[in-house]
Protein backbone atom coordinates (compact mmCIF):
# COMPACT_ATOMS: atom_id res chain seq x y z
CA UNK A 1 0.00 0.00 0.00
CA UNK A 2 2.80 2.38 0.91
CA UNK A 3 4.69 1.52 -2.25
CA UNK A 4 1.69 2.38 -4.39
CA UNK A 5 1.29 5.82 -2.83
CA UNK A 6 5.05 6.29 -2.65
CA UNK A 7 5.45 5.89 -6.42
CA UNK A 8 3.64 9.20 -6.82
CA UNK A 9 6.27 10.97 -4.68
CA UNK A 10 10.02 11.38 -4.73
CA UNK A 11 12.40 9.62 -2.37
CA UNK A 12 15.63 11.29 -1.31
CA UNK A 13 18.42 10.78 1.20
CA UNK A 14 19.86 13.65 3.22
CA UNK A 15 23.01 12.51 5.00
CA UNK A 16 25.53 14.28 7.21
CA UNK A 17 28.07 11.73 8.54
CA UNK A 18 28.76 11.78 12.27
CA UNK A 19 31.92 13.03 13.95
CA UNK A 20 33.62 14.75 11.00
CA UNK A 21 33.00 18.37 11.99
CA UNK A 22 30.43 19.22 9.33
CA UNK A 23 29.84 22.96 9.36
CA UNK A 24 26.12 22.20 8.94
CA UNK A 25 24.91 19.10 10.75
CA UNK A 26 28.01 18.58 12.85
CA UNK A 27 26.44 19.95 16.01
CA UNK A 28 23.01 19.53 17.60
CA UNK A 29 20.27 19.21 15.02
CA UNK A 30 21.58 22.19 13.06
CA UNK A 31 20.92 20.44 9.72
CA UNK A 32 17.27 19.94 10.68
CA UNK A 33 16.08 23.17 9.12
CA UNK A 34 17.22 22.00 5.68
CA UNK A 35 16.14 18.40 6.11
CA UNK A 36 12.67 19.60 7.08
CA UNK A 37 12.48 21.74 3.96
CA UNK A 38 13.56 18.91 1.64
CA UNK A 39 11.04 16.63 3.38
CA UNK A 40 8.34 18.94 2.04
CA UNK A 41 9.41 17.97 -1.47
CA UNK A 42 10.08 14.26 -0.98
CA UNK A 43 10.01 11.39 1.45
CA UNK A 44 13.45 11.80 3.01
CA UNK A 45 15.84 9.25 4.47
CA UNK A 46 17.95 10.89 7.20
CA UNK A 47 20.63 9.57 9.50
CA UNK A 48 20.13 10.36 13.21
CA UNK A 49 22.95 12.91 13.18
CA UNK A 50 20.87 15.16 10.92
CA UNK A 51 17.90 15.58 13.27
CA UNK A 52 19.09 14.63 16.78
CA UNK A 53 19.19 17.66 19.08
CA UNK A 54 19.26 16.55 22.72
CA UNK A 55 15.85 17.35 24.15
CA UNK A 56 14.61 18.34 20.69
CA UNK A 57 14.26 16.54 17.37
CA UNK A 58 13.98 17.78 13.80
CA UNK A 59 12.17 14.61 12.71
CA UNK A 60 8.96 14.94 10.69
CA UNK A 61 6.37 12.42 9.53
CA UNK A 62 7.86 12.45 6.03
CA UNK A 63 11.32 11.31 7.20
CA UNK A 64 12.77 7.82 7.54
CA UNK A 65 15.23 7.71 10.48
CA UNK A 66 17.99 5.25 9.55
CA UNK A 67 21.28 4.56 11.37
CA UNK A 68 24.59 4.44 9.47
CA UNK A 69 25.19 0.69 9.21
CA UNK A 70 21.67 0.09 7.94
CA UNK A 71 22.06 3.01 5.53
CA UNK A 72 25.06 1.33 3.95
CA UNK A 73 23.21 -1.98 3.69
CA UNK A 74 20.24 -0.20 2.10
CA UNK A 75 22.43 1.51 -0.49
CA UNK A 76 24.07 -1.84 -1.31
CA UNK A 77 20.62 -3.27 -1.95
CA UNK A 78 20.92 -5.82 0.87
CA UNK A 79 18.02 -4.53 2.98
CA UNK A 80 14.82 -2.58 2.38
CA UNK A 81 12.92 -0.12 4.56
CA UNK A 82 9.34 -0.66 5.65
CA UNK A 83 7.76 2.58 6.97
CA UNK A 84 6.50 2.16 10.51
CA UNK A 85 4.66 4.18 13.12
CA UNK A 86 4.52 3.88 16.89
CA UNK A 87 7.40 1.46 17.31
CA UNK A 88 7.74 0.02 20.79
CA UNK A 89 11.19 1.08 21.97
CA UNK A 90 13.57 -0.83 24.22
CA UNK A 91 16.22 1.22 26.03
CA UNK A 92 19.50 -0.44 27.06
CA UNK A 93 21.26 1.32 29.95
CA UNK A 94 24.94 0.87 30.73
CA UNK A 95 25.37 -0.67 34.21
CA UNK A 96 28.07 1.92 34.94
CA UNK A 97 25.56 4.80 34.93
CA UNK A 98 25.00 6.07 38.48
CA UNK A 99 21.60 5.81 40.15
CA UNK A 100 21.15 9.61 40.09
CA UNK A 101 21.80 9.83 36.35
CA UNK A 102 19.71 6.74 35.67
CA UNK A 103 16.78 8.31 37.53
CA UNK A 104 17.02 11.40 35.32
CA UNK A 105 16.80 9.18 32.25
CA UNK A 106 13.87 7.22 33.67
CA UNK A 107 12.06 10.50 34.33
CA UNK A 108 12.84 11.44 30.72
CA UNK A 109 11.36 8.18 29.46
CA UNK A 110 8.21 8.74 31.50
CA UNK A 111 7.90 12.28 30.15
CA UNK A 112 8.23 11.08 26.55
CA UNK A 113 5.68 8.32 27.23
CA UNK A 114 3.23 10.84 28.63
CA UNK A 115 3.60 13.56 26.01
CA UNK A 116 4.05 11.44 22.86
CA UNK A 117 2.24 8.21 23.78
CA UNK A 118 5.30 6.08 23.02
CA UNK A 119 5.59 2.61 24.55
CA UNK A 120 9.05 2.24 26.11
CA UNK A 121 10.67 -0.52 28.17
CA UNK A 122 14.23 -0.77 29.48
CA UNK A 123 16.98 -3.11 30.66
CA UNK A 124 20.36 -2.58 32.35
CA UNK A 125 23.46 -4.37 31.07
CA UNK A 126 25.06 -7.09 33.19
CA UNK A 127 28.48 -5.43 33.02
CA UNK A 128 29.97 -1.99 32.42
CA UNK A 129 30.21 -1.10 28.74
CA UNK A 130 33.43 0.91 29.09
CA UNK A 131 33.20 3.74 26.55
CA UNK A 132 36.16 5.97 25.71
CA UNK A 133 35.96 8.85 23.23
CA UNK A 134 38.44 11.24 21.68
CA UNK A 135 39.29 13.22 18.56
CA UNK A 136 42.20 11.71 16.61
CA UNK A 137 45.08 13.49 14.87
CA UNK A 138 43.06 13.90 11.69
CA UNK A 139 40.36 15.77 13.58
CA UNK A 140 37.79 12.95 13.36
CA UNK A 141 35.73 11.92 16.38
CA UNK A 142 36.36 8.32 17.38
CA UNK A 143 36.77 6.09 20.43
CA UNK A 144 36.83 2.62 21.93
CA UNK A 145 34.28 0.37 23.62
CA UNK A 146 35.91 -2.11 26.01
CA UNK A 147 32.93 -4.42 26.51
CA UNK A 148 30.48 -3.76 23.69
CA UNK A 149 29.24 -7.37 23.78
CA UNK A 150 27.41 -6.77 27.07
CA UNK A 151 24.89 -4.65 25.18
CA UNK A 152 23.64 -7.60 23.15
CA UNK A 153 21.90 -9.75 25.83
CA UNK A 154 20.03 -6.73 27.19
CA UNK A 155 18.94 -5.69 23.70
CA UNK A 156 17.83 -9.24 22.82
CA UNK A 157 15.82 -9.41 26.05
CA UNK A 158 14.00 -6.21 25.10
CA UNK A 159 13.24 -7.56 21.62
CA UNK A 160 11.81 -10.71 23.18
CA UNK A 161 9.53 -8.45 25.23
CA UNK A 162 8.18 -6.83 22.08
CA UNK A 163 10.55 -3.95 21.42
CA UNK A 164 10.81 -3.04 17.74
CA UNK A 165 13.67 -0.52 18.02
CA UNK A 166 16.61 -0.22 20.40
CA UNK A 167 17.91 2.92 22.10
CA UNK A 168 21.24 2.68 23.91
CA UNK A 169 22.47 4.93 26.72
CA UNK A 170 26.09 4.44 27.80
CA UNK A 171 28.08 6.26 30.47
CA UNK A 172 30.58 8.74 29.04
CA UNK A 173 33.32 10.49 30.98
CA UNK A 174 32.56 14.17 31.43
CA UNK A 175 34.19 16.33 28.78
CA UNK A 176 35.13 19.73 30.15
CA UNK A 177 37.50 20.74 27.34
CA UNK A 178 35.16 21.34 24.46
CA UNK A 179 35.50 25.04 23.75
CA UNK A 180 35.70 24.70 19.96
CA UNK A 181 32.48 22.71 19.79
CA UNK A 182 30.75 25.17 22.11
CA UNK A 183 31.82 27.97 19.77
CA UNK A 184 30.49 26.21 16.69
CA UNK A 185 33.85 25.45 15.09
CA UNK A 186 34.92 22.04 16.38
CA UNK A 187 34.07 18.36 16.06
CA UNK A 188 31.45 16.63 18.20
CA UNK A 189 33.82 14.52 20.33
CA UNK A 190 31.32 11.77 21.14
CA UNK A 191 29.75 11.21 17.72
CA UNK A 192 32.32 8.77 16.38
CA UNK A 193 32.17 6.23 19.19
CA UNK A 194 28.38 6.55 19.31
CA UNK A 195 28.36 5.35 15.70
CA UNK A 196 30.49 2.35 16.70
CA UNK A 197 27.89 1.36 19.30
CA UNK A 198 24.84 1.78 17.07
CA UNK A 199 26.56 0.08 14.11
CA UNK A 200 27.32 -2.95 16.26
CA UNK A 201 23.74 -3.46 17.41
CA UNK A 202 22.25 -2.68 14.01
CA UNK A 203 24.47 -5.31 12.42
CA UNK A 204 23.73 -7.93 15.07
CA UNK A 205 19.99 -7.37 15.48
CA UNK A 206 18.73 -5.91 12.17
CA UNK A 207 16.45 -3.43 13.97
CA UNK A 208 16.50 0.38 14.15
CA UNK A 209 19.10 1.51 16.68
CA UNK A 210 20.41 4.82 18.03
CA UNK A 211 22.63 5.93 20.91
CA UNK A 212 22.59 8.75 23.46
CA UNK A 213 25.44 9.48 25.91
CA UNK A 214 24.95 9.82 29.66
CA UNK A 215 27.30 12.16 31.51
CA UNK A 216 27.66 12.08 35.29
CA UNK A 217 27.73 15.87 35.42
CA UNK A 218 24.07 16.62 34.78
CA UNK A 219 24.24 20.31 35.63
CA UNK A 220 23.04 22.71 32.94
CA UNK A 221 25.50 25.25 31.62
CA UNK A 222 24.84 28.93 32.30
CA UNK A 223 27.31 30.04 29.63
CA UNK A 224 26.10 31.26 26.23
CA UNK A 225 27.26 28.85 23.52
CA UNK A 226 26.99 28.90 19.75
CA UNK A 227 23.35 28.42 18.61
CA UNK A 228 24.36 25.34 16.57
CA UNK A 229 25.42 23.55 19.76
CA UNK A 230 22.93 25.08 22.19
CA UNK A 231 20.38 22.22 22.20
CA UNK A 232 22.91 20.03 24.01
CA UNK A 233 23.63 22.61 26.71
CA UNK A 234 20.11 23.05 28.09
CA UNK A 235 19.32 19.46 29.04
CA UNK A 236 20.89 16.84 31.34
CA UNK A 237 19.97 14.02 28.94
CA UNK A 238 20.14 13.53 25.17
CA UNK A 239 17.62 10.69 25.16
CA UNK A 240 14.43 12.44 23.89
CA UNK A 241 15.65 13.00 20.34
CA UNK A 242 16.52 9.37 19.71
CA UNK A 243 13.24 8.16 21.22
CA UNK A 244 11.31 10.45 18.87
CA UNK A 245 13.35 9.26 15.90
CA UNK A 246 13.10 5.56 16.72
CA UNK A 247 9.36 5.85 17.33
CA UNK A 248 8.86 6.17 13.56
CA UNK A 249 12.03 4.50 12.26
CA UNK A 250 11.36 2.11 9.36
CA UNK A 251 11.61 -1.59 9.97
CA UNK A 252 14.54 -3.35 8.30
CA UNK A 253 13.44 -6.08 5.92
CA UNK A 254 14.21 -7.94 2.71
CA UNK A 255 10.57 -7.79 1.59
CA UNK A 256 10.23 -6.69 -2.02
CA UNK A 257 7.14 -4.67 -1.15
CA UNK A 258 9.21 -2.31 1.03
CA UNK A 259 11.26 0.68 -0.09
CA UNK A 260 14.47 -0.38 -1.83
CA UNK A 261 17.45 1.38 -3.35
CA UNK A 262 15.87 1.36 -6.81
CA UNK A 263 13.24 3.76 -5.45
CA UNK A 264 15.79 6.43 -4.51
CA UNK A 265 15.82 9.59 -6.64
CA UNK A 266 18.62 11.65 -5.09
CA UNK A 267 21.28 11.83 -2.39
CA UNK A 268 22.50 15.03 -0.70
CA UNK A 269 25.94 15.05 0.97
CA UNK A 270 28.45 17.56 2.41
CA UNK A 271 30.89 18.88 -0.20
CA UNK A 272 34.05 17.06 0.95
CA UNK A 273 32.67 13.88 2.58
CA UNK A 274 32.05 11.87 -0.57
CA UNK A 275 34.11 8.73 0.06
CA UNK A 276 31.28 6.58 1.36
CA UNK A 277 29.09 3.63 0.40
CA UNK A 278 25.97 5.78 -0.21
CA UNK A 279 27.84 7.94 -2.73
CA UNK A 280 29.52 5.11 -4.62
CA UNK A 281 26.40 2.94 -4.72
CA UNK A 282 24.23 5.87 -5.85
CA UNK A 283 26.57 6.68 -8.73
CA UNK A 284 26.75 3.02 -9.74
CA UNK A 285 22.95 2.93 -9.90
CA UNK A 286 22.48 6.23 -11.71
CA UNK A 287 21.05 8.05 -8.69
CA UNK A 288 21.64 11.81 -8.65
CA UNK A 289 24.22 12.91 -6.05
CA UNK A 290 24.47 16.52 -4.86
CA UNK A 291 27.52 17.83 -2.98
CA UNK A 292 26.78 21.00 -0.99
CA UNK A 293 29.79 23.33 -1.03
CA UNK A 294 28.71 25.41 1.97
CA UNK A 295 28.85 22.27 4.14
CA UNK A 296 32.51 21.43 4.69
CA UNK A 297 34.07 18.89 7.06
CA UNK A 298 37.51 17.94 8.38
CA UNK A 299 37.76 15.49 5.48
CA UNK A 300 38.93 16.39 1.99
CA UNK A 301 37.17 13.76 -0.09
CA UNK A 302 35.79 15.85 -2.91
CA UNK A 303 34.41 15.19 -6.36
CA UNK A 304 37.71 16.22 -7.94
CA UNK A 305 39.81 14.02 -5.65
CA UNK A 306 37.69 10.99 -6.54
CA UNK A 307 37.39 11.88 -10.25
CA UNK A 308 33.62 11.53 -9.98
CA UNK A 309 32.28 13.84 -12.66
CA UNK A 310 28.71 12.66 -12.24
CA UNK A 311 28.38 14.33 -8.84
CA UNK A 312 26.62 17.71 -9.04
CA UNK A 313 28.25 20.40 -6.90
CA UNK A 314 25.98 23.22 -5.72
CA UNK A 315 26.92 26.19 -3.58
CA UNK A 316 24.21 26.00 -0.92
CA UNK A 317 21.36 23.88 0.37
CA UNK A 318 19.04 26.64 -0.83
CA UNK A 319 20.33 26.24 -4.39
CA UNK A 320 19.86 22.47 -4.17
CA UNK A 321 16.35 22.98 -2.83
CA UNK A 322 15.55 25.27 -5.78
CA UNK A 323 16.75 22.55 -8.17
CA UNK A 324 14.37 20.10 -6.53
Amino acid sequence: MFKKSFKNNRLGAFIVPTGIGASIGGYAGDASVWARRFAQKATLIVNPNVVNAGGFSGITENMLYVEGYTLDEFFKGKVNLLPSEKNKIGVVFDKEISREVLNIHLNTINAVKTVYDIEIIHEITRDNVGVEFFVDNSGISTGKVKNIETLLPAAKSLLQKGAEAIAVVCRFEDDNENADYENGSGVDPVGGVEAVISHYLSKELKVPTAHAPAFEDFSISTEIVNPKASAEYITPTFLPCILLGLHQAPKITTSKTAINISDLDFLIMPYDALGSTPVFESLKRGIKVFAIKENKTVLNITKDLLFLDKITEVETYQECFNIM
